[in-house]
């Protein structure tokens, strides 16, 4: 008898039906009816195939060490995944670069700024001297009175009067009045951006797919939920798990808000990019609980938000899972 028939016969003499295996376990009823037609593609590999027969034997009461065998055996592929393999996202995530700067540049930068600037101080002092020299050449009498300090002018006076010499109209030197300044435009102030769609992100398709659009119900009675693991740190299996939010175009993003269900206890990430496969890491949150305020020290242009959980808090059963009822996403849209 194969793996998958042993499981269900298993299954049904413990009076069990496929959905509440699947209560027990946290495996999904899909992958429960695929196993026991020995159809394992959707476990999404050797590693959680193994994971899920144990999982299985153990509630219908099989001894899982012989169909884990038998697996082996019959139907594992010849190339064996390492867990360092199984523990990392099928989407590679890139952590925010680390870019050295160029001091070299920047000093260059600064040099041309200082040298620009001498000589626009030494053009201008020229331009200065040159006029004045000119204004004394065309009228000789003035002369002695550049740089002096002119005398108190009879009071309703329009006239400088110099030793000697009969008054002269003033004439003003001819300016342009300064442009008036136009005021930089205001920020444009944030406003609420909804989201296109939500699905579940992580290995084998992430936790629970099917629910994921619960996540942005706004209703703390009907969240998604995140399986259902045996420590916090998803019980050895993954490095984490997660939504991927779809904005459906680029929008630039200050602020998300996020509203997780059941106990405190949980680390995230908040990351961002152009696409699911090229994402950093742009907010975190440690210990979290109830509505989280994430404010972007700067704002992230992107179409796709992952929220990616490292931790997960304690629930009511004794075992370890996150759930989300709300998003709410604020920015500028193009």
């Amino acid at each position: 008898m194969s793996v998958g028939a042993t499981l269900a016969a298993a299954r049904r003499r413990a009076g069990l039906t496929v959905d509440e295996v699947s209560r027990r376990t946290r495996v999904r009823q899909t992958i429960i009816r695929d196993i026991e037609r020995d159809h394992y593609a959707s476990c999404g590999g050797d590693f959680y195939a193994r994971g899920h027969i144990r999982a299985i034997a153990q509630v219908v009461g099989e001894d899982p060490a012989p169909l884990i065998e038998e697996f082996d055996s019959t139907w594992g592929s010849a190339e064996q995944m390492t867990a360092a393999e199984a523990f990392r996202p099928r989407m590679p995530l890139r952590a925010r670069e680390r870019r050295r700067v160029r001091w070299a540049a920047i000093l260059a930068a600064a040099l041309l700024a200082v040298i620009g600037f001498a000589s626009y101080k030494l053009v201008a002092g020229a331009g200065r001297a040159g006029g004045a020299a000119a204004a004394a050449a065309r009228h000789p009498g003035t002369a002695g009175r550049h740089g002096a300090t002119p005398g108190p002018s009879p009071a309703g006076s329009g006239a400088a009067v110099g030793s000697g010499s009969a008054p002269a109209s003033a004439s003003p030197a001819s300016a342009s009045p300064a442009p008036a300044r136009t005021p930089s435009p205001a920020a444009t102030p944030a406003a609420a951006l909804t989201p296109a769609s939500v699905a579940a992100f992580g290995p084998g398709g992430g936790d629970d797919p099917q629910q994921a659009a619960l996540a942005l119900s706004g209703n703390p009675a009907t969240p998604w939920h995140t399986d259902w693991y045996t420590t916090p740190e998803f019980g050895n299996l993954y490095d984490g798990t997660g939504l991927l939010v779809d904005m459906g175009r680029t929008v630039t993003v200050t602020s998300v808000r996020i509203a997780l269900g059941g106990n405190p206890g949980a680390d995230f990430e908040l990351r961002a990019g152009a696409s699911p496969s090229d994402l950093t890491t742009v907010a975190r949150s440690s210990g979290a609980g109830g509505t989280v305020q994430l404010s972007l020290s700067s704002p992230a242009r992107a179409r796709y938000l992952l929220i990616w959980f490292t931790r997960l808090p304690p629930d009511n059963a004794g075992t370890y899972q996150a759930s989300i009822y709300d998003i709410a996403v604020r920015g500028q849209a193009p």
